[in-house]
């Protein structure tokens, strides 16, 4: 089999230089992974004629072991040695000892040893013992159910190879060892894509994949591999076509079909059914596996509408993490019924085939970090009593989300405090939170994207409601559903209990809400429906204010222009212009203001209402409670 077809697996994981580190070179470096090669401080030897080469191998490949002069001349010849054949090898081994001492080597690698030579690789490296290391280590990780490492160390085995195995030893023993060899390499290659599949690495693996089944045909893992990651990425068609081009080859090549489990996993994608994460290859353990694979996410929107932009930004950020990474980090934030979680939340599940060791969720308003740890442990697979400091619980967590695929949804997070011992340090896991504080601390201490999610767009809303409604109201009337949309601010809670009471209201058309909704003294009471309506949430949101910022809450919702600037915020405040910005960016901290731009001569920063939220504020202002003291030092 010609190797360098399936040089492309080893593109981008790992390089030799990186496996060095766990077996540092000292004294001779021997490379058989590839052509024979020989060096010593990064320096190449020259081990010249096919008599010294296949000398060296054989000494190789049994080496710490007595070769005798008989095998020697048997491998080197192949039953047909000259009458000198003795001599040649003397002459052979005295050649290479030589070579070895002129690169300054002091001490003896070949010794002579009845009824032989050995050689001592004492003190000295040998590519191919590095490889057999790796990848048995790499198999201990994956009992262990640790993918993440398990796969880097078949990473590094498998950037040790250089193209076919002892290329330029051309005798018989050489090619029936390199055979052996290349074998190895292929399991090793097999292995590896068990585990990114595991990984959830499904797309990454294809192309790859495709060239190994059109080098390899009649490797049935391989074809199983391949249409795995095919169905995974969406590609039905082309798996079961990868079946039938399979079928059809092993029929005419060897008169057999396809294996049993080849046909399982056919049946499983003609039907639609979504086959497990668990692949051929893969060995764990399974009581681990029962207790450590937790499914936590809520059910999904089912009236989520858009967001494609932002889908997009997390799947290119959330979805490339790796071991040797931080785990990636999204914050989603923005005003109160703006569709936080719903993101989140329908994200996750899209992306939660990729995640195969679980997926972590806690609202944050119903409990403490010791206490969602506590959570979290349990469903990971903790026994027995838990750590009483969050510190130490953190640390047990961490420890238990090593080498694993996680996703952590946090949602309604208040401050990075409230965050901090909740995120994994294993790269293969990601992270995802939703809140409207400002989480500066998370920003600066780790490379986290950060998406403000704006109101809908007038398609997207129009939608939403013609999707809640499931009649033709929406659509017979297109100019007064876009003015409903409008009054709902374009904010989806607002927009479905819009949808909800035309719902009740079989008998109106939406032009009759949108009158009702123009002529009401309170809108946002025709907008609220139920505990966790729109005004709920905005009266938690102004609960957790500072009684200053509340103040500045209530009183900048006199600026019912379409967008204000410090000057005149401080005018309607009654306080200086320094204050007024204070008070302005902690609101638009809280995702209760908008910063729009600058304007005026000076360029001064403006700031903007979503109406709705003005509306709140100032039903709010002129409500009877009091509305607490004027600004003064």
């Amino acid at each position: 089999m010609n190797l360098r077809l399936i040089e492309p697996i080893n593109k981008g994981i790992g390089n030799a230089e990186n496996s060095q580190k766990e077996f540092p070179a000292v004294g001779l470096e021997f490379g058989v992974l590839g052509p024979l090669e020989v060096s010593m401080n990064g320096r190449g030897l020259t081990v010249g004629g096919p008599r010294q080469r296949a000398v060296l191998s054989a000494l190789l490949l049994s080496f710490n072991q007595v070769v005798s002069f008989d095998a020697l001349i048997e491998k080197v010849w192949n039953g047909r040695p000259p009458s000198t054949a003795r001599t040649q090898v003397a002459i052979c081994i005295a050649t290479l000892r030589k070579i070895f001492r002129t690169a300054g080597l002091d001490r003896e690698t070949i010794i002579t040893a009845t009824p032989g030579y050995m050689l001592s690789l004492t003190g000295h490296s040998l590519d191919s013992l590095r490889f057999e290391q790796l990848v048995a280590r790499a198999t201990e990780l994956t009992a262990e159910n640790r993918p993440a490492p398990a796969a880097d160390a078949l990473r590094q085995a498998l950037a040790l190879w250089r193209g076919p195995a002892l290329g330029g030893v051309y005798a018989p023993f050489a090619e029936t060892e390199a055979a052996r060899l290349d074998e190895q390499r292929m399991l090793a290659v097999e292995q590896l894509t068990a585990l990114r599949l595991q990984l959830g690495e499904h797309q990454a693996v294809l192309g790859e994949l495709q060239a190994l089944v059109g080098a390899c045909p009649l490797r049935d893992r391989l074809r199983y591999y391949l249409m795995l990651a095919q169905y995974r990425s969406g590609r039905r068609a082309e798996a079961l076509t990868t079946f039938r081009d399979g079928m059809r080859h092993s029929i005419e090549e060897i008169g057999l079909e396809l294996g049993t489990d080849l046909q399982a996993l056919h049946d499983s994608i003609l039907r639609d059914e979504f086959p497990q994460l668990d692949v051929p290859g893969i060995t764990m353990q399974q009581k681990d596996r029962q207790q450590t694979v937790p499914s936590q996410l809520p059910e999904s929107d089912a009236y989520f509408i858009g967001r494609s932009r932002e889908q997009w930004l997390m799947d290119d950020v959330l979805l490339d993490g790796s071991a040797q990474n931080p785990s990636p980090i999204a914050y989603i934030t923005g005003s109160p019924g703006i569709g936080k979680t719903s993101l989140a939340v329908n994200w996750a599940h899209r992306a939660a085939h990729r995640f195969p060791d679980g997926q972590l969720f806690a609202d944050l308003r119903e409990g403490d970090t010791l206490g969602v740890l506590h959570q979290f442990l349990r469903q990971l697979g903790a026994e027995g009593p838990l750590p009483a400091e969050p510190a130490d619980a953190a640390e047990r967590y961490r420890g238990m989300l090593e080498g694993r695929r996680v996703l952590v949804v946090l949602d309604h997070a208040s401050s990075y405090t409230q965050v901090r011992h909740l995120l994994p340090t294993s790269g293969g896991c990601c992270v995802l939170i939703t809140g409207r504080a400002n989480l500066d601390e998370l920003m600066q201490k780790y490379r986290a994207l950060r998406l403000r999610v704006a109101p809908l767009s007038d398609d997207e809303s129009r939608e939403t409601l013609t999707s809640v409604l499931r009649d033709a109201r929406a659509e017979e009337s297109p100019e007064a559903t876009s003015r409903l949309a409008a009054l709902c601010g374009h904010t989806p809670l607002a927009l479905r209990a819009a949808a909800a009471r035309l719902l009740t209201k079989t008998h109106w058309r939406v032009l009759d809400l949108v009158r009702r909704l123009e002529r009401s003294g309170d809108r946002l009471a025709e907008l609220s429906i139920g505990d966790d309506s729109l005004r709920a949430r905005l009266d938690r949101s102004m609960r957790e204010l500072d009684p200053r910022v509340a103040y500045a809450y209530r009183e900048l919702s006199r600026l019912d222009d379409t967008d204000f600037d410090a000057a005149q915020a401080a005018q309607v405040l009654g306080t200086d212009l320094l204050e007024a910005e204070d008070l302005i960016e902690t609101l638009v901290d809280a995702q209760l203001l908008e910063a729009v731009g600058r304007g005026g001569a000076w360029g001064e920063m403006r700031y903007r209402w979503q109406e709705l939220v003005r509306l709140h504020a100032f039903h709010c202002l002129t409500a009877a409670t009091p509305c607490g003291a004027a600004l003064t030092d």
